[in-house]
């Protein structure tokens, strides 16, 4: 691996700290969310009963973060280019929004039908309904 390669690697990854620690510093959305992720990521691996539910449900919640990062880039683009009211800004503004809404919306699915699942089977609800005739 050459210098250059690992001064741009380094260099990368400064940036993306730095990323992060705006979203962190001014995104009150985004610290709940991470707030969040910190508090299930170790439930999941008390939930998961295999290693795709274990994904699935690590990867719902931190998609829910990569997404309001991106979001919160078109939202300072947007602001960078102007305060002023503009149609396609309003546009981008809610796009973005819409596909934080989304991801959220995956997770608590994600997260719903494998806690309903992990309900079904460890509980044996179906007993309570069974009837032997």
């Amino acid at each position: 691996m050459s210098l250059g390669l690992v001064k741009k690697l380094c260099c990368s990854t400064v940036w993306s700290l730095a990323g992060f620690k705006y979203a962190v510093t001014h995104e009150m959305s985004f610290r709940l969310e991470v707030i969040l992720a910190i508090a299930l990521t170790p439930l999941a691996f008390l939930l998961a009963i295999d290693l795709n539910q274990l994904l699935l449900l690590i990867f719902s919640l931190y998609a829910v973060l990569i997404v309001e990062l991106i979001n919160t880039a078109i939202e300072a683009t947007v602001d960078r280019i102007g305060m002023e009211r503009n149609e396609l800004s309003k546009h981008a503004k809610d796009a973005g929004s819409a596909a934080v809404f989304l991801s959220i919306l995956l997770a608590v699915l994600v997260w719903g039908s494998i806690i309903g699942s992990y309900t079904v089977t460890k509980i044996d609800l179906f007993h309570y309904f069974y009837v032997d005739s």
